[in-house]
């Protein structure tokens, strides 16, 4: 069993099916003893791991199930050498819901100076890199430091109706002001590696 948890979400793993029937029920009667409930759209039992594709080719039935943690979409997928690996890519809706964050304050802030837009912006990037920048997952990242850009060199666009603004140029703004994206976290047998 693995047990992975954060404030008040978690996600239980089990070998076998029946443990994961079994600990959802007794879970489900033990909250109700204190008037609480399982969330009835975050709960539900997957088949995931390892040999949940074999098994699932096996019956007929299609891809493995992915699941949403911590802004994450979870899904089996394979290295390069065919092992199998958890992928965690950005929620596209978190991913959605940033981008259109970003452009209302860019509008606030549309006749700022370009460095202290610029600034702003790389603290928005940067700390979005932080989060997000895990292995397998720097094409989302990346991506959202283009649609950032976009939406900056359309705002900035829109200050005046006389200057126009090339890409060519605002490729040097963006190259100044939003930082590279790099992975900020280590692979898991990285972190998890033990020599002794």
């Amino acid at each position: 069993m693995i047990v992975v948890r954060f404030a008040d979400d978690f996600v239980v793993g089990f070998e076998r099916r029946e443990d994961g029937e079994r600990l959802w029920s007794e879970l489900g009667e033990r909250l109700g003893r204190f008037g609480l409930e399982l969330h009835s759209e975050k709960t539900r039992l997957i088949e995931f791991g390892r040999y949940a594709e074999q098994e699932r080719r096996r019956r007929g039935e299609g891809k493995p199930d992915t699941f949403n943690f911590l802004g994450f979409t979870h899904s089996c997928g394979k290295t390069r050498k065919g092992k199998f690996m958890v992928l965690r890519q950005t929620m596209r809706r978190r991913w959605q819901a940033k981008l259109k964050q970003i452009k209302e304050e860019l509008r606030q802030r549309m006749h700022e100076s370009l460095p202290e837009m610029g600034r702003y912006l790389r603290s928005v990037v940067a700390g979005h890199m932080r989060y997000y920048a895990v292995p397998m997952n720097v094409v989302s990242v990346s991506d959202f430091r283009l649609a950032v850009s976009w939406i900056w060199w359309r705002v900035l666009k829109r200050r005046s109706q006389r200057t126009h603004l090339p890409w060519t140029r605002m490729k040097r703004h963006v190259a100044r002001w939003l930082p590279q994206i790099r992975i900020c976290h280590p692979y898991p047998w990285d972190r998890f590696g033990v020599v002794t």
